[in-house]
């Protein structure tokens, strides 16, 4: 025996009885988003409520989805009613109007939860059509015959300035036309809006069920994303529409109202959200979000129950006789609005200032509210605003605020300050571990198949926003650096090519 034979076989041996050494496992890119904050159906009220409820039953939807379509709907249908008149700033008035975003995946059922919602609106503006196609006839006949009128009383002054004028005077101002028979409208840019809001109802709705059409819109393009949004937070505000254009004129619209729902999916609203400029402006500071977890897996065959179709049709029919009643119109005026004041009650006015001072202790530094400030500095008028809102489906020609509904949009208040801080507060994550996240997800997915990758690959195939190879190596070195991409030596096969730069992809 050689004289290093036992020691090459004691050391074979002791290999063999070593412990396997498992290669450490990947290491997460970002925290996991908790479960979310479930959605507060009970403080919908007695028509809200059970309308969600049966959504939910009859469609099996994540019932914050349910109740953000309801929700959604009761704001658009009593907006132009009244302004919620604040404890604050000498009593001045603030629409009711909400801007509402709903985040859920394909799949979990956005579009028939909100088909079953907005079946009040729809119908609403088929009643509207109906008029306009009945009126427009007569208009067109009213219209041809002052233009006839003015040009005779123009040749009949023969020059007489002071008879042209008086002629003129006498045929009157020229008829109005019927107003544009739409209630809502997916994707519009705001030069759209605005010419809609100028010729057709003073109170509308951008309601999209993919939220894509709005957020990957022109009116969102990047030429135009801040003037959408300066415009969108002037009329939450309550503010007066101004546009200057050279081929236009001069715009001036007061006395409009806008409710926003934008149901979109989590990479969609990421395009929002992550936006630096549209949180920089303010607009996200007003906007609502929810963003439930997946009903999938859940959803069971079974009959609806007995209620469900009586409790949907008792809540819309309370909204059609909403959108029914008489706007309050401006002396004058067909579309300028010229809502009465709603004021908060003794008892709820000691609600919203105790909620008011409780958020401001919230946003101070280190704070639980300070990661979402932006949308903390608005939430008590935002807690007064779903109050109101809730105070008009119940009685639309209510004189004040209630405690009990104070207490409500308190509540809701809440649900969308629990849901901005588990999805953004204490997410501020880098951009580039957002992308490795896509890639690794691209990857696993079947629009790939294959166990390997390499930066061609990545950069030809992949998601969009990984389109360049430096970016597709940036990501790349981030996956490998967190032990999902591991290096091939020697390279590999991959699609029928040999490659000499691959990975091998690790599975979650």
């Amino acid at each position: 025996m050689p004289p290093d034979a036992g020691g090459a076989e004691l050391v074979r041996d002791f290999i063999q009885r070593a412990p396997e050494v498992k290669p450490e496992p990947p290491r997460p890119l970002m925290r996991e988003v908790p479960p979310a904050d479930p959605f507060p159906i009970d403080a919908l009220g007695s028509v809200l409520g059970p309308a969600a409820r049966a959504i939910n039953d009859r469609i099996q939807a994540p019932p914050a989805i349910c109740g953000q379509s309801v929700l959604a709907v009761a704001d658009l249908a009593v907006q132009a009613q009244a302004d919620v008149e604040l404890p604050i700033g000498r009593g001045l008035p603030k629409p009711v109007s909400g801007f509402f975003v709903t985040v859920a995946a394909s799949g979990e059922r956005k579009s028939a939860s909100d088909a079953e919602a907005t079946w009040p609106l729809r119908r609403r503006e088929e009643m509207l059509r109906e008029k306009y196609d009945s009126d427009r006839p007569a208009y067109a006949n009213d219209k041809a015959a002052w233009d006839k009128s003015r040009e005779a009383a123009t040749k009949a002054g023969k020059g007489d300035r002071t008879a042209i004028r008086l002629a003129l005077d006498a045929i009157g101002l020229e008829p109005a036309a019927p107003l544009i028979p739409l209630l809502t409208c997916p994707e519009p840019t705001f030069e759209g809006l605005c010419k809609l809001f100028e010729n057709g109802l003073p109170s509308l709705g951008v309601f999209a069920g993919e939220g894509g059409q709005f957020i990957g819109g022109h009116g969102m393009s990047q030429e135009n994303k801040l003037k959408t949004a300066a415009g969108l937070s002037d009329i939450w505000d309550g503010g007066l529409i101004r546009r200057v254009r050279s081929g236009d004129g001069t715009l001036i619209l007061p006395g409009r109202r806008l409710a926003v729902h934008l149901m979109a999916q989590p990479g969609v609203a990421d395009i929002l959200f992550r936006d630096r400029m549209l949180t920089d402006q303010g607009l996200l500071s007003r906007v609502l979000v929810t963003a439930p977890d997946t009903a999938a897996g859940t959803r069971l065959w079974r009959d609806e129950e007995p209620d469900t179709d009586l409790a949907i049709k008792r809540y819309g029919a309370r909204v059609l006789l909403i959108l029914e009643k008489p706007l309050p119109l401006a002396i004058g005026k067909t579309n300028e609005l010229k809502p009465r004041k709603l004021p908060l009650a003794e008892r709820a006015r000691g609600l919203w200032v105790a909620f008011a001072d409780h958020i401001e202790k919230s946003i101070a530094p280190n704070g639980e509210l300070a990661p979402v400030a932006g949308l903390a500095n608005k939430l008590a008028e935002h807690a007064a605003r779903l109050a109101a809102v809730l105070t008009l489906v119940r009685d639309i020609d209510a004189a004040e605020i209630s405690a009990e509904h104070m207490a409500a949009g308190i509540i809701l208040a809440q649900h969308y300050a629990a849901e901005a801080l588990r999805l953004f507060g204490t997410n501020s994550i880098n951009p580039d571990l957002r992308l490795a996240r896509q890639a690794i997800e691209w990857m696993w997915s079947s629009r790939w198949g294959e166990t390997a990758i390499s930066l061609p690959d990545l950069y030809q195939r992949g998601p969009n926003a990984i389109r360049e190879s430096a970016v597709a190596k940036k990501i790349v070195d981030i996956l490998v650096d967190h032990g999902w991409l591991v290096r091939i030596e020697q390279g590999a096969t991959i699609n029928s090519m040999h490659r000499r730069d691959a990975w091998k992809i690790v599975r979650g």
